[in-house]
């Protein structure tokens, strides 16, 4: 029978600005843990609200806390958690989202089990009026099918520092997470999806983007950090864009007809 010793330490990365109204939620749900076996890394981005003050009463000794003096963006804050972090897994959740309480001991087993390096699960979409809909992913996605669209949600990720070692987040305001995605991928052929939802996306709080932004950011992304020529980046943002507007039609479609958001 396996010990708390066997059992490897996951560091769970959570930067925040200006998060008083949700933050203490995500903290809660990275405690409530059924895997107990992890620190919990606060970094904050100089926020200008309460946030700094609710994070100086949590005494809790798997928690630890970084006050950046000025605002340097989430990228950031991610790899000053990163750069610390001593587990051998690296987790990521923002703090305006939430986990479920089996999210780190089912996809740890997942990961051990089948000897994956890099995860990833299906999300739930949820705001203040309930639940949303499901946000799946095929089984595992590789360098070149994310070039088409990026299937992995940030607050689900996973990966092993005993395959990586300590991989950062490019130092870019927008897509960082989709960046270092795609570095491990290079490094390692397939991520691998945990077909089963382990963690809900707020959609009400100020992290949530508008589409036409988010587009700016993908083509700023393939141009100015991947470094694609103009041909291929339009051959990739073609796709980009045609996915997500069959996401968002299907999604049209489903709440016409149906009184749940869930696919």
């Amino acid at each position: 029978m396996s010990t708390f010793l066997d059992i490897p330490l996951v560091s769970v990365i959570m930067p925040c600005y200006n998060a008083e109204k949700n933050i203490l939620e995500s903290i809660q749900s990275v405690l409530n843990q059924e895997y107990q076996n992890f620190e919990l890394i606060i970094i904050d981005d100089n926020s200008t609200d309460a946030t700094k003050d609710i994070l100086k009463t949590i005494q809790d000794p798997r928690i630890k806390t970084i006050f950046s003096e000025k605002n340097n963006g989430a990228g950031y804050s991610r790899n000053k958690g990163i750069d610390i972090a001593k587990g051998r897994f690296i987790a990521f959740l923002d703090s305006d989202d939430i986990w479920l309480k089996s999210k780190l001991k089912e996809q740890i087993h997942f990961m051990l089990d089948n000897n994956y390096k890099f995860t990833f699960s299906y999300y739930q979409h949820f705001s203040n009026n309930g639940l949303g809909k499901v946000i799946t992913a095929p089984s595992y996605t590789t360098y070149k099918k994310s070039l088409y669209g990026n299937v992995i949600g940030c607050l689900t990720v996973i990966y092993d520092t005993d395959y990586f070692g300590k991989q950062y987040m490019p130092l870019i305001r927008k897509r960082q997470d989709f960046g270092l995605w795609l570095k491990l991928l290079s490094i390692e052929k397939k991520a691998y999806c945990y077909p089963k939802v382990l963690a809900q996306y707020r959609t009400d709080s100020g992290m949530t983007q508008n589409k036409l932004n988010a587009a700016k950011h993908q083509w700023q992304f393939y141009r100015n950090v991947l470094k694609l020529d103009h041909v291929r980046a339009s051959w990739y943002f073609s796709f980009y864009t045609i996915n997500g507007f069959l996401k968002h039609s299907l999604f049209l479609r489903k709440s016409k007809y149906s009184n749940s958001d869930i696919e």
